[in-house]
C-alpha cells in the first residue's frame, strides 16, 4: 500500500545508505559460505518465466531490481537511484545507476530495462504483465535514464519494481531468442550480489561473491549454497547441528520450529515476508461434475473449521481467512463480506440440495485431491480436509507429486478435482489477488492464474477498472464489490492468512533487513565470529 500510494506524489526520491559500521569491523567478518535450505527444488531460476518459491528465493541474490521495499513496504533504491512520478500518474522516470554490470563484464543500461519491460514485464511475466498493459512508451534518451509513458494510470507499478517482481535481463544474452526456452534461465546472468555458478539437480545451486558489485564492501559472504534437502525431519536435524545456516519459508514442521526457537544459538523470525502477505486457497475445478454447482463448493466452505485448521494444523502461524484479500491489506480488505462460518448441518443441508445423496455407505461422492508439494505443512492439511469433508460424506483420495507434476497437472492439463496452494497477495490486489479470478489468464498454462477455470464478466470488468483507476476512492469500492463476487461464487476458497518463518543461525547479522527480504538478496548478510566454511 505504502508503494502504491508513492505513484501518487509528484516526486519520489531515494538515497542508499552506505556501508554501515568501521572498515576494520567489516573485514573481519567478510566471507564464508552461507548453507541455505532451497525446498523444493525449483524449476528454473529465471523469475521472469516462473514465480514459484523457490526459484524466486535463489533469484533475488543473482538478480537486482530497479528498487527493493523496507518494512512498510515503501520503495528503496536499488538499480534505481532516485525516480519522479508526474503529477497525472501518465509519466514515471528511472534515473539509473552508473557503473554497473552484468555478471559477464558486460554494462548494465538503460537499454536492459526498456528491453525486458517490452519483452517480460508485459509479455510473459506470470504475475506482473497486466500491469504494465498501459505502458505506451518507453524512452531511453541516455543510459542512464529510463522514461514510462503510460496510457492510463497504474497505481500498482511502484509495487513490484523489485528483482523478481520486474526483472531486468540481460538484452544482450536474450534479444532475438526464445526467452522462455533461453539457456541462461537455468545458469542466470544478473547484476546482483551473487553470481550463478553450478546447479547440481537435486543437490544443491552455488551462488558464488559477484566482485565487481556496485555497493562497496558487499556482499560479506564468499558464497551461497542452496541446498535441497527433501526429508523435512533431515533438515530440521540440519538446522540443528549447524550444517544449515538460514532457512526460509517454513523449512520445518511447526512442532521443530517451536522446539529449535528456545536454542540459544537459533532463531526463528517471521519478518521479512511483508511484502508478500500469503494466503493459503483451496482452488475448485470448477468444470468438475460435482464442483461445478456453487452449493457443493459452498458446502466445502462451511464443512471445514478454518480456526482449528490454523491452530493444530498450522500451529498459530496462521489465521482464518474471509476474503481473498488480505486484512495486512487493510486499504482494499473487505470485513463485511458473506462469510461461510463453519457448520456441519449447512454443509449438509447444500448437499442434499445439490442432489447428492448419501449412499448405502454413507457417501456422496469421492474427490482426489492436490496439495501443494512445498512441504509438511500442506500434506497434514490435505489430511485435515479430508476428515473434514468426510464428515459431511465426500470421500477424499489425497494425491502427492512434485512442484513440476503438480504446476502441469493443476494449471496445464487442468487434471484435477481440488487442490490447495497459497498465492501472495502483494501490497496491492491487482498484483497478487486478481490473477486468482482473471478470466483472461485461462488457457495460458501459468502458474498460479486461476486454476479453478473461473469466469465472471462483471468480476473480470472489475479487474480491468481497478486496473486503470487512479482515484483511490473509487478502486477501493471496485476491489469491494469484486471481493463480493467472487465469495460468492467461491470458486477459490480462502482458507488461513498464513506467518511464514525462516530459522537462522544466531551467528548470523543482517539476515532479515526489509520486508522482501525472503526474496531480496543477502547481500548484508555476515557472520559474526568467524566465516563458516569454504
Amino acid at each position: 500500500m505504502a508503494a502504491a500510494a508513492a505513484m501518487t506524489a509528484a516526486v519520489v526520491v531515494g538515497v542508499l545508505p552506505g556501508p554501515q559500521g568501521s572498515a576494520v569491523a567489516q573485514e573481519a567478518r567478510q566471507g564464508g559460505t552461507l548453507s541455505i535450505i532451497l525446498q523444493p527444488e525449483p524449476v528454473t531460476l529465471t523469475p521472469s518465466t516462473n514465480m514459484a518459491q523457490p526459484t524466486q528465493v535463489v533469484a533475488g541474490n543473482i538478480f537486482d531490481g530497479l528498487v527493493t521495499y523496507d518494512f512498510e513496504l515503501k520503495p528503496k533504491p536499488a538499480l534505481a537511484e532516485r525516480w519522479e512520478v508526474a503529477p497525472d500518474g501518465l509519466t514515471i522516470t528511472f534515473h539509473l545507476r552508473g557503473g554497473v554490470k552484468w555478471h559477464d563484464g558486460q554494462p548494465f543500461s538503460a537499454a536492459d530495462v526498456k528491453w525486458s519491460l517490452e519483452n517480460v514485464w508485459k509479455t510473459i511475466h506470470p504475475r506482473n504483465k497486466s500491469l504494465f498493459e498501459n505502458v505506451t512508451q518507453v524512452d531511453t534518451p541516455d543510459d542512464a535514464t529510463v522514461i514510462l509513458r503510460l496510457s492510463k494510470p497504474s497505481l500498482p507499478i511502484l509495487s513490484v519494481l523489485n528483482g523478481v517482481g520486474a526483472p531486468i535481463l540481460p538484452k544482450h544474452l536474450y534479444e532475438g531468442t526464445d526467452v522462455l526456452n533461453n539457456p541462461y534461465n537455468n545458469k542466470p546472468v544478473g547484476t546482483g550480489p551473487f553470481v550463478f555458478k553450478e546447479w547440481k539437480r537435486g543437490e544443491y545451486v552455488k551462488l558464488t561473491r559477484n566482485p565487481d558489485y556496485w555497493e562497496a564492501g558487499k556482499p560479506h559472504l564468499d558464497r551461497l549454497l542452496f541446498r535441497m534437502i527433501p526429508d523435512a525431519a533431515a533438515r530440521a536435524a540440519a538446522i540443528e547441528k549447524g550444517e544449515i545456516q538460514y532457512a526460509p519459508y517454513n523449512p520445518v514442521p511447526f512442532r521443530d520450529a517451536e522446539r529449535l526457537a528456545k536454542l540459544p544459538r537459533l532463531k526463528v523470525d517471521t519478518r521479512g515476508y511483508e511484502w508478500l502477505s500469503p494466503l493459503l486457497y483451496l482452488d475448485f475445478n470448477v468444470e468438475n461434475q460435482h464442483l461445478k454447482d456453487v452449493r457443493v463448493r459452498r458446502a466445502i466452505a462451511h464443512a471445514i473449521d478454518r480456526a482449528a485448521l490454523a491452530k493444530i494444523v498450522w500451529f498459530g502461524y496462521a489465521k482464518p481467512a474471509i476474503s481473498p484479500v488480505p486484512s495486512s491489506l487493510v486499504t482494499f480488505h473487505n470485513a463485511k463480506l458473506p462469510q461461510y462460518p463453519f457448520d456441519v448441518k449447512k454443509a449438509e443441508a447444500l448437499l442434499d440440495e445439490a442432489g447428492f445423496k448419501r449412499d448405502a455407505n454413507g457417501v456422496r461422492f469421492t474427490l482426489t485431491h492436490d496439495f501443494l508439494p512445498y512441504g509438511d505443512d500442506y500434506r497434514r492439511t490435505g489430511e485435515f480436509l479430508k476428515q473434514a469433508l468426510k464428515r459431511v460424506g465426500i470421500e477424499v483420495t489425497i494425491r502427492s507429486q512434485d512442484s513440476a507434476a503438480f504446476i502441469k497437472r493443476v494449471y496445464v492439463d487442468r487434471d484435477f478435482d481440488f487442490a490447495i496452494s497459497y498465492n501472495n497477495a502483494f501490497p496491492d490486489p491487482q498484483i497478487g489477488v486478481v490473477r486468482a479470478f482473471w478470466s483472461g489468464w485461462l488457457g495460458t498454462g501459468t502458474p498460479w492464474t486461476n486454476g479453478s477455470g473461473y469466469r465472471n464478466a462483471k468480476a473480470d470488468a472489475l479487474i480491468q477498472e481497478a486496473g486503470v483507476e487512479g482515484d483511490p476512492a473509487k478502486r477501493i469500492a471496485q476491489f469491494n464489490e469484486f471481493q463480493d463476487i467472487v465469495l460468492g461464487d467461491v470458486p477459490s476458497l480462502p482458507l488461513l492468512e498464513l506467518n511464514f518463518f525462516s530459522v537462522y543461525s544466531a551467528d548470523l547479522e543482517g539476515i532479515v533487513e526489509q520486508g522482501d527480504q525472503v526474496y531480496s538478496s543477502l547481500k548484508n548478510a555476515r557472520f559474526v565470529d568467524a566465516p563458516k566454511g569454504n
